[in-house]
């Protein structure tokens, strides 16, 4: 197995790392590649203020299941945080050729690096374990300036080099990008440091208030909104919330309902799903939510309460928005349109292909009662077929549209 190791201090995590990563990954046939941000870097200083290791961790993360590689999976490693001291590669190296002993391990790394790796410390030891991968910038940098450097380290330690050349990616700096995010005028549509960031990580850094960005989070323009969203998001649900979104926008626009506190709504209808159970009891609590038999019973049944809380207290959404939340996973009687919007919106946009929704997608956007209808009655059909928790609010909401359609 190849493995790819892309170590560093992440402060940001940007999209010219995640370019080289996945352009190397491609170059080297990697099977596995390891994002690992450093805990205490040895070669410069995070200053006053910096995140914690704990945040470009997390933003590292959120970055890794936005990265689509060609071919094996992105993987993070938090082995230097738990590292006492300064993070050196050396002892990352030899902990991964312990966990690896028969696979080819491959140390990633830009021409600084590259330039400078005989004055690490121990490359003879580091060289026992991996190759070396270098980017270079230019098919110049590969021949000329890369050329004497390598010679050097195969003559010197037996390394084993290999050196790629970049397309044209992302031209940013860490610091430029920090200062980028730190000029951003909270409040408004002024995303110059976002568009160098995966979506979910600009959001992290928005929620967090990091690099000096200073948002009120129940003030959001909707293009902050978005990725701070996005952030609350396992990777594969990303797609599923914009699909909703937008179908969401689609009806409200045909149904004479606000488009964007539609869009709001559908953003933020899934913002507590990836929590655990324990996660979602702890929102219960501080939010004074009660839960009934049904829903102490099914996880999946917690997140429309607690996503509603969490939309109304931290990111100021209006008591209708927060209802669509609240009863988009059930439905009840009497739904508004709102409610009824995002309950379709999250059963029918483009994503979706657990079973033939042609009809259902039809009559959304026809008759709004009767597509409800349709899909409440399909969705009790299905969790009854599965065994699954059936909680009888979908049955009344099911049964009360019958009533008053008949």
């Amino acid at each position: 197995m190849n493995i790819g190791i892309y170590g560093g201090t992440f402060n940001p995590i940007h999209l010219g790392h995640m370019a080289a990563a996945r352009y190397a990954a491609q170059a080297l046939a990697l099977d596995l590649l390891y994002l690992i941000p450093d805990g205490v870097p040895p070669h410069k200083d995070l200053g006053e203020g910096a995140p914690t290791p704990e945040d470009r961790l997390a933003m590292v993360r959120l970055a890794a299941e936005s990265l689509h590689l060609p071919r094996g999976e992105a993987a993070v490693s938090d082995l230097e945080q738990h590292r006492a001291g300064k993070s050196y590669t050396v002892d990352t190296l030899r902990a991964l050729h312990q966990k690896f002993p028969k696979d080819t391990l491959w140390l990633l790394m830009g021409t600084d690096m590259f330039l400078s790796f005989h004055r690490w410390r121990e490359p003879e030891e580091m060289l026992r374990y991996c190759g070396l991968c270098a980017f270079s910038r230019s098919q110049w940098d590969r021949e000329e300036l890369f050329r004497a450097q390598r010679e050097f380290l195969e003559r010197t330690y037996g390394a084993r080099v290999t050196t790629i050349t970049l397309p044209q990616l992302v031209e940013i700096s860490s610091t430029q990008l920090r200062a980028l995010l730190s000029e951003e005028a909270p409040g408004s549509e002024d995303c110059r440091g976002g568009k160098f960031l995966a979506p979910p990580v600009y959001g992290y850094i928005l929620r967090r208030r990091l690099y000096g960005t200073g948002e009120d989070l129940t003030r959001l323009p909707l293009a902050k909104l978005r990725p701070v969203a996005l952030s609350h998001l396992k990777g594969s649900r990303i797609p599923h919330v914009l699909g909703t979104e937008d179908t969401a926008a689609a009806l409200a626009r045909r149904w004479g309902a606000d488009e964007e506190t539609a869009r709001r709504a559908a953003l933020l209808h899934d913002c507590t799903k990836r929590l655990s159970r324990e996660e979602q009891l702890a929102l219960c609590r501080k939010y004074s939510i009660d839960l009934d038999e049904y829903e102490k019973k099914e996880l999946k049944l917690l997140h429309a309460k607690t996503g509603a809380a969490v939309a109304r207290a931290e990111y100021g959404l209006s008591e209708e928005a927060a209802s669509a939340i609240r009863w988009h996973t059930t439905g009840k009687p009497d739904m508004t349109t709102l409610e009824k919007i995002l309950y379709l919106a999250d059963y029918i946009e483009p994503t979706r292909d657990f079973c033939d929704l042609r009809e259902l997608r039809r009559l959304a956007f026809e008759d709004l009662d009767r597509a409800t209808l349709l899909g409440l009655t399909m969705a009790v059909r299905d969790l009854q077929v599965k065994g699954m928790v059936l909680h009888p609010n979908s049955v009344r909401a099911r049964d009360y549209l019958k009533g008053r359609l008949a």
